[in-house]
């Protein structure tokens, strides 16, 4: 398997500068998930205060919504720099996982594979670009998941599903090609725990006779995406697949201080995949030095949507084309830049 980064390029950067962004905080991680818990807990009372009024529904979505940024939090600990600590960092990825509904082995090795072939259609697939050249499935993807259960309403299409199968030990396409078979016990294991925490929560709220405990815990999944789902969207729709330049498979934008604090200021993602050990909260240090050897970074969501969207409708028409991105040197690169 193919997961080598030094065969991608990377941009210039002082090994001094380069090794100071690349410390690690148990303080930083700490201040950050506090924040994100603390939010959690607050807005998840306001729900439980107003619950039965308009206010209620309210306060329940913005609760899922932040919620659903639990996503980032696994992506950072999964890589070990959320904190310096890497029994912390361990701790916090499988609470996160959860939370996002991702199954923390099968997870860990997609996402290996995904780091070293970032949008490779051939072997080793991508199992975590959720897109291709199909217009019609890209968008009613999207819309399932952004619109508040959308995706309930078609479980066997959403990621929940593959957990199901595999604690039923059913072996999915994604656990043959991505995890090893030493592992694969385990990812069958914690999958055949989740459908447990999942059914004594609704238990649970049936007992109480009340929807709070499965509106907390089980379906923020399935209500709260909306946000998460359209700021991650951007992360490489619409690029270059099966070619080995971050710069040309995933994109670089600008968020404001509230998203970028939910989404662990993963809005640095091209730079983030070259230098994926650098922690997230020096990204934008490292995106400072870095961005003269980069294409123009996105200016917010809306800046991003405006060159995906067309990009995206081409693709379903050209197979080969990818949305142009003018680099600072040119190189001779394979694809279709017309």
């Amino acid at each position: 398997m193919d997961v080598k980064l030094d065969k991608w390029f990377k941009c210039q950067v002082n090994k001094e500068t380069l090794k100071e962004l690349s410390q690690k905080s148990d303080l930083k991680g700490f201040q950050h998930v506090s924040v994100f818990f603390g939010l959690l807990i607050l807005t998840g009372f306001l729900a439980f205060i107003f619950w039965g009024s308009i206010w209620g529904i309210f306060w329940i979505l913005i609760y899922g919504n932040i919620y659903c940024f639990s996503n980032a939090l696994w992506h950072e600990t999964g890589h070990k720099t959320a904190f310096k600590s890497n029994r912390i960092n361990e701790i916090f990825y499988y609470i996160s996982c959860y939370m996002a509904c991702f199954e923390p082995v099968r997870w860990r090795y997609s996402h290996f594979i995904h780091h070293g072939n970032t949008y490779s259609t051939e072997n080793p697939y991508d199992h975590e670009i959720e897109y291709g050249n199909d217009l019609k499935k890209t968008f009613t993807n999207l819309l399932r998941e952004i619109i508040p259960f959308g995706n309930l309403v078609f479980l066997n299409k959403d990621i929940t599903f593959e957990i199901i199968k595999h604690s039923l030990g059913i072996e999915t396409k994604v656990m043959k090609e991505c995890i090893p078979e030493k592992a694969k016990n385990k990812s069958i294991l914690i999958s055949r725990g989740y459908v447990i925490i999942w059914t004594s929560i609704v238990v649970i709220s049936i007992y109480m006779n009340s929807l709070l405990p499965v509106m907390y815990f089980v379906l923020p999944h399935f209500y709260g995406k909306t946000l998460h789902k359209l700021v991650a969207f951007t992360q490489h729709a619409g690029l270059a697949r099966n070619i080995k330049d971050h710069r040309l498979t995933s994109r670089e934008m600008y968020l404001n201080p509230i998203l970028s604090f939910l989404y662990w200021k993963m809005e640095y993602h091209l730079t983030h995949h070259m230098f994926p050990t650098i922690p997230s909260y020096n990204l934008p240090k490292l995106h400072h030095h870095i961005k003269h050897q980069l294409p123009r970074t996105n200016t917010g969501l809306i800046d991003a949507y405006k060159e995906i969207i067309p990009a995206i409708f081409r693709q379903s028409k050209e197979k080969d084309y990818y949305l142009k991105k003018n680099l600072p040197e040119l190189e001779v690169l394979k694809g279709n830049f017309n």
